[in-house]
């Protein structure tokens, strides 16, 4: 693993960003106690560093709690974090970490909050080894949530998918919460989707048991900073190649359609929807703006200002349904005052950018 830069913070402006969107929200969690799974994932970097950021310019006095596998290894990663005196990282696995594991750690209880963001979005896993994708989010939720009323937090964030959904219908061009779709439960290739399912359905169960407050962040596709540029996002694939000189390659025939939200606004939208949002309302987050992605290696190669080939592997069948992976967020724009701050060029160039540093 590469180490972080040495020069200037590479994140200053998305930080700032994150800060002048949030900076009503946070007096709730000062002086108190958050507790975070996947913290060194995707999403959880984000909220890592944005917590970080903001707990430091607001001085909040709050402290952060990150359960990882192998705290070390994310230490090469992100040493700034592993420093921060206001956050503490303790090993474990979501699936069994318990109160006395904490405990052995050094990890008191209570905790004011909980993120739920441990779950592996791997195509190849969820091909693989599909019971092992559901179990992980089954049992692993219900840990969170278990973990949850144990410590005393009330308000619990689960980071879910637009995957709930199952194949959007070609002729919906945005999917919102409502939609009573679902994956195929009759196909092993269902798992990441249902596990998802099952995962809300437990955070149900959890309110009227146990009086908890679970926030359900259904998250579709993102762009920027430490976005894998070697895993199965189209556009970080198509970033990789543009920095490579190209060729940007297509792997179908480029017509599906998708939209990106920049990770500063996942940041800002994920903070905005714990503090804020409506229990057991579930908020897609996303952008509306969708575009083929034969449009996407377009604006990708045009953003990073090159002159790079696009190579698509197959010809599209002018008779073939439409598929599309696009949210309606109207439900997040309207309730909660949220917006979509960054344009996909500008998210892309941030992103290209921050993988030559590293």
């Amino acid at each position: 693993m590469t180490a972080e830069p040495a020069h200037a913070n590479p994140l200053a402006e998305d930080l700032d960003h994150i800060l002048a969107h949030t900076r009503s929200l946070w007096e709730p969690l000062r002086g108190r106690r958050i507790f975070v799974t996947g913290g060194t994932g995707f999403f959880g970097r984000w909220l890592l560093e944005s917590f970080a950021y903001v707990n430091r310019s607001l001085a909040l006095s709050a402290h952060m709690v990150v359960l990882s596998r192998d705290p070390e290894k994310f230490a090469l990663k992100a040493p700034h974090l592993m420093k921060d005196r206001a956050i503490q990282f303790v090993r474990g696995d979501v699936r069994s970490f318990t109160v006395a594991d904490a405990r052995a750690q050094n990890c008191e209880a209570p905790f004011d909050f909980v993120i739920h963001a441990a779950t592996e979005a791997s195509a190849q896993l969820n091909a693989d080894e599909p019971l092992r994708m559901f179990d992980t989010i089954i049992s692993g939720t219900r840990n969170a949530l278990e973990f949850a009323v144990a410590t005393g937090a009330k308000r619990f964030l689960l980071t879910s998918s637009g995957a709930v959904y199952g194949p959007q219908p070609s002729e919906m061009t945005h999917i919102p919460e409502d939609f009573a779709g679902g994956p195929d439960c009759t196909q092993a290739g269902s798992a990441y989707g249902e596990g998802k399912r099952a995962a809300e359905l437990l955070c149900a169960f959890f309110r009227k048991q146990h009086g908890i407050e679970p926030l359900i962040a259904r998250c579709f596709a993102f762009v920027g900073p430490f976005l894998p540029l070697d895993t199965h996002f189209a556009i970080g694939n198509f970033i990789r190649d543009a920095l490579a000189g190209g060729p940007i390659r297509i792997g179908g025939d480029g017509t599906p359609l998708r939209s990106y939200l920049h990770t500063a606004d996942l940041a800002i939208w994920l903070w905005t929807i714990l503090f804020r949002g409506t229990p057991m309302r579930p908020y897609n987050v996303g952008s509306a703006k969708d575009l083929t992605i034969g449009q996407l290696a377009t604006t990708v190669r045009d953003a990073m200002g090159g002159t790079v080939e696009i190579v698509t592997a197959k010809t599209p069948d002018p008779k073939g349904a439409i598929t599309r992976y696009v949210p309606d967020n109207t439900r997040a724009t309207s309730e909660l005052h949220l917006k979509e701050w960054v344009d996909l060029p500008d998210a892309i160039r941030k992103t290209a950018r921050f993988a030559s540093l590293s």
